[in-house]
């Protein structure tokens, strides 16, 4: 009897359970697979730039989970005045130190060109460890909560200079590097917009549960860092780039033809000449080589950087003080935030359906409309005026952004081109340090700070639209990358 029953497969009970399981497990298994499906779509999957997204989209969480915990405590959770203060120390103990080391984060990963998923991993790690270290310091907001911070922001701008790298090794067949960042950028943003609220809910529990959340997440990362493709770690033919301001804008002209052994003999003693009798020593590729695109593209990138930097802090602080009409300071910030985010996403989304067309007139066209934006909210300060802002700064900067990426894959060789994306990367980070200094030095009068935000990019505007409009016209004499 006992062996018939068992010939009968399982019980209605034991099928009504796993029927079940079925059903609660369906939502995170479709969810999963529609989300491996879109990140792998297009050989990405094939190529391994499919992993680098998921693992974009990790660092994105973990670092909201970490940015819900420090503003709840070093920012909400205290009156304004004491959170001025508060913030400005924040940015003396961490910020100010990482000027001195953001330079140094460039050169010092051209040193490890086989180690760069272990450079992802160990960023990760680091920072799940001091998560762990900030969880019993962020109650009380004591000062070894500092140190941690700028460990923190070190190790997550480290993984996105080495990420910056990575992209070029990991392009599918046919496919832009505008339009990979593009995906890369969507992924982080989409990840942040899911864990904000889930780490605004567990600060609700308790200060320190979004820091355990974003530990968990850190070391999830720090796996899945290492089952990136062998080749990320390969760095046959790189040589490092030297950022330098090429004064001269004409293009590069073509190699001249190659001189008769007589004529060869007489240059070599004309360097010898010229050198004090010493060999001529070769000169390391730089961005001069490529003409002056990419140094004014990066130029105007930074204006949209340090503007970034300086209407979170700014806004942050004159909204809890003055906040929209009818609405309270926490709706204020989140109806800039939400803006800006979505100005971000639009950028991003754009900027994949341009691919590489004429970036450097795109650069100047958005600067101009952001330019033009900071301006309209300086005279006519209002609700709307700071909300249209803060969209068109994400906009502009996610879109000036992808089109310098685009420039960097069509001038630099590729022998340097992995160097110059950490080296522009790294200058990124400082402009957004010194934008963010100025919006917590500022007096929290409006329409001065919207005038600072329009001399910010005035001040880009004056140094880099100018050359890149010449470059444009000019056209360049390397071949655009589809």
């Amino acid at each position: 009897m006992t062996a018939a029953r068992s010939h009968d497969g399982p019980g209605p009970l034991r099928r009504a359970g796993r029927a079940t399981g079925r059903a609660l497990r369906s939502p995170f298994t479709g969810t999963a697979r529609g989300i491996r499906k879109a990140t792998h779509a297009h050989g990405a999957g094939e190529s391994g730039l499919g992993k680098l997204i998921e693992l974009h989209a990790v660092n994105g969480a973990g670092d909201v989970m970490i940015t819900v915990a420090l503003a709840s405590t070093v920012f909400f959770s205290v009156p304004t005045d004491e959170a001025r203060g508060r913030v400005a120390l924040y940015l003396a103990i961490t910020m100010a130190p990482f000027t001195l080391l953001a330079p140094v984060i460039g050169p010092l990963l051209d040193r490890l060109p086989h180690g760069r998923r272990a450079a992802m991993a160990g960023a990760m790690l680091a920072r799940a460890l001091l998560a762990l270290t900030m969880s019993g310091a962020v109650a009380t907001g004591g000062l070894e909560l500092y140190p941690a911070a700028l460990g923190v922001l070190v190790s997550s701008k480290a993984y996105g200079v080495v990420r910056s790298a990575v992209v070029p090794r990991l392009l599918p067949p046919k496919f832009s590097l505008v339009k990979a960042n593009s995906r890369v950028t969507l992924a982080g943003l989409l990840a942040t917009g899911v864990a904000a609220p889930i780490g605004a809910g567990l600060q609700t529990i308790g200060s320190a549960w979004p820091l355990y959340g974003a530990c968990a997440i850190f070391i999830a990362g720090t796996f899945l860092a290492f089952s990136l493709p062998h080749k990320v770690d390969s760095a046959k033919g790189e040589r490092r780039a030297r950022l330098i301001d090429p004064h001269g804008e004409e293009p590069v002209p073509p190699p001249a033809p190659k001189p008769s052994g007589l004529r060869k003999d007489r240059l070599r003693k004309d360097g010898l000449r010229r050198n004090g009798g010493k060999p001529a020593k070769e000169r390391p590729p730089g961005l001069r080589s490529v003409g002056g695109s990419v140094f004014h593209g990066l130029q105007a990138n930074a204006s949209h950087r340090a503007l970034s930097g300086f209407l979170i802090f700014f806004l942050a602080f004159l909204l809890r003080e003055h906040p929209m009409a009818g609405q309270s300071a926490a709706v204020s910030l989140a109806i800039v935030g939400v803006s800006a985010g979505v100005g971000n996403a639009c950028g991003t989304a754009v900027g994949a359906w341009l691919r590489a067309r004429g970036p450097e007139v795109i650069i100047a066209t958005v600067l101009g409309l952001a330019l033009g934006t900071a301006v309209l909210a300086a005279v006519f300060f209002s609700t709307a005026a700071v909300a249209a802002l803060g969209a068109v700064a994400g906009f502009t900067q996610a879109l000036s952004k992808l089109s310098l990426d685009a420039m960097i894959q069509r001038d630099v060789p590729e022998e340097v081109r992995t160097s110059a994306f950490a080296r522009s990367e790294t200058l990124l980070q400082m402009a957004w340090v010194v934008g963010g200094g100025i919006g917590i030095a500022l007096p929290l009068n409006a329409v001065l700070g919207m005038s600072v935000a329009a001399g910010i990019l005035a001040l880009g505007a004056a140094t880099s639209v100018r050359g890149l409009l010449g470059a444009a016209r000019r056209g360049t004499p390397h071949p655009r990358v589809a």
